[in-house]
C-alpha cells in the first residue's frame, strides 16, 4: 500500500532538485569542466560546490521518481500505464530531441553556419552527436525514466500487490536501520559499477553505456521500494541525524582526493589510476549518503501543503526540458558581454527563470497540444 496521504516533501524536493540543476547547468558556462559552451574567462571556484552537487542531484530526482512511478501505477491498469508513460515521456522526448534540443548544438558550432535553418537541415542526417547534430542532451533523463519504467513494470505490479508482503518485511528488517539503509542500498550500487565499469569505461561521458544506465537506475529501484513501505519510508526521517553524519564523513575523502590531487601526484604519494579510484568510490558512496540525508530531513521540514505546489508540480516538467536550452541561448549573448562572471552567472539564472516559467504560462498551459508536447496533461 502507498503512504497514506500525498508526500508533500517529495513535491518540494522535486522542486529543489530543478533549482538546483538551473544554477548547475548556468555554472557549467564558467567552471573549469568540459560542456557545449563555455565562457571566454572561467572560474575554478565553481569547481568545488558543483563537484559535491554531481554526485546526488539526478540520483535524487530519480529516486523521487521511482515513488511517483510507484504512485501512478497505483491509479491505472498496466496498459493505461504504459500508454501514459508514452504520452508523458515518448512525445515529450521525441519533441525535445527535434525542437528543444537542436538550437543547444547550434550555438556549440554556431560558426559553422550562416543561420540556424542552414544548421537545422543537419538534424534530419540523424548523425548522433558529436560527429552529428541529432541528439538528447539532458533529455537522457526522460529517456531512463521511460527506459526504467517498462522495464521495471513487472516488480512494479508485483512490490503493489499483496504477493509482495514477504519482500517487505525483509527489506523493512534489513532497510530500516541506519546502518542497513546506507550501506546495503549503496554497496549494491557499487558493486554493479565492479562489475559493469571494466567493460564501460567511458559511462561518465557516455549516457548509452551499460554501466551509466544501471548506476541511476539503482536510485529509481529504491526509491520505489523504499517508498513502497510506510514503515521503511519513516524510518528514513528517525534516522535523520546518522545519515546526516554518514554524508558529511563521506566528504573527507570525496574532497582530499579533489582538492588535493595535483598536489598528490606531483610529489609522489599516490598514483593517479588510485586516486581515480578512491575519487570515484567516495563519489558512489557520497550520492546515496547525502540522497538519503535529504530525503530524511525532508520528511521532517517539507511535508506540508502550499498553494504554490499544484502549480510548480504540473510546471516543473516543462521547466527541466526548456531550461538547458535557454540557458545556452542566453548565456551565448550574455557571455559576449563586459561583464564579471558573478553579473553573468545571476543573468543567466534569473532570466532563464523568468523565460521558462513565462513560456510554461503563456504557452503551454493554455494549450492541449503544447501540453502534450511537455508531458504535462490535457485540460478538461
Amino acid at each position: 500500500m502507498p503512504a497514506p496521504f500525498r508526500r508533500y516533501d517529495l513535491d518540494w524536493l522535486r522542486l529543489i532538485c530543478i533549482a538546483i540543476l538551473l544554477f548547475y547547468h548556468t555554472g557549467m558556462w564558467f567552471s573549469t569542466w568540459d560542456w557545449h559552451v563555455k565562457n571566454n574567462e572561467l572560474n575554478r571556484a565553481f569547481d568545488f560546490w558543483m563537484v559535491w552537487l554531481h554526485p546526488w542531484r539526478m540520483p535524487l530526482l530519480l529516486f523521487i521518481s521511482g515513488a511517483g512511478t510507484y504512485m501512478a501505477l497505483g491509479k491505472r491498469t498496466q496498459k493505461q500505464f504504459v500508454v501514459e508513460r508514452f504520452r508523458k515521456l515518448f512525445i515529450p522526448l521525441l519533441f525535445g530531441m527535434f525542437v528543444v534540443v537542436p538550437p543547444q548544438i547550434y550555438y556549440e558550432y554556431i560558426n559553422q553556419y550562416s543561420n540556424y535553418w542552414e544548421f537545422y537541415k543537419t538534424v534530419f542526417h540523424f548523425k548522433p552527436y558529436p560527429g552529428g547534430s541529432f541528439s538528447w542532451h539532458h533529455l537522457w533523463f526522460v529517456l531512463y525514466l521511460l527506459i526504467y519504467s517498462l522495464a521495471l513494470l513487472p516488480f512494479l505490479v508485483y512490490i503493489r500487490s499483496e504477493r509482495s508482503l514477504g519482500f517487505k518485511e525483509k527489506a523493512r528488517k534489513w532497510l530500516s536501520t541506519a546502518w542497513g539503509m546506507l550501506l546495503i542500498p549503496s554497496g549494491f550500487i557499487f558493486l554493479t559499477q565492479l562489475i559493469l565499469r571494466p567493460f564501460f569505461p567511458d559511462e561518465l561521458h557516455n549516457v548509452t553505456d551499460v554501466a551509466y544506465i544501471v548506476f541511476y537506475g539503482c536510485f529509481f529501484f529504491f526509491g520505489t521500494v523504499f517508498y513502497s513501505d510506510p514503515q521503511l519510508w519513516q524510518s528514513v526521517e528517525r534516522n535523520r541525524n546518522k545519515l546526516l553524519i554518514a554524508a558529511v564523513l563521506i566528504l573527507i575523502p570525496f574532497y582530499g582526493v579533489f582538492l588535493h590531487w595535483h598536489k598528490m601526484i606531483d610529489i609522489g604519494v599516490m598514483d593517479p589510476d588510485i586516486l581515480d579510484l578512491i575519487f570515484d568510490i567516495s563519489s558512489i558512496f557520497l550520492s546515496w549518503f547525502t540522497l538519503m540525508t535529504v530525503i530524511g530531513f525532508g520528511q521532517h521540514y517539507l511535508n506540508k501543503p502550499n498553494p504554490i505546489l499544484p502549480y510548480t508540480n504540473e510546471g516543473l516538467y516543462p521547466f527541466y526540458i526548456l531550461h538547458q536550452t535557454v540557458i545556452i541561448w542566453l548565456g551565448f549573448y550574455i557571455c559576449k558581454l563586459d561583464w564579471s562572471i558573478a553579473a553573468k552567472f545571476w543573468s543567466i539564472s534569473l532570466l532563464t527563470l523568468i523565460f521558462c516559467v513565462a513560456f510554461y504560462f503563456l504557452l503551454i498551459r493554455p494549450f492541449n497540444l503544447m501540453r502534450l508536447f511537455f508531458g504535462v496533461k490535457p485540460k478538461e
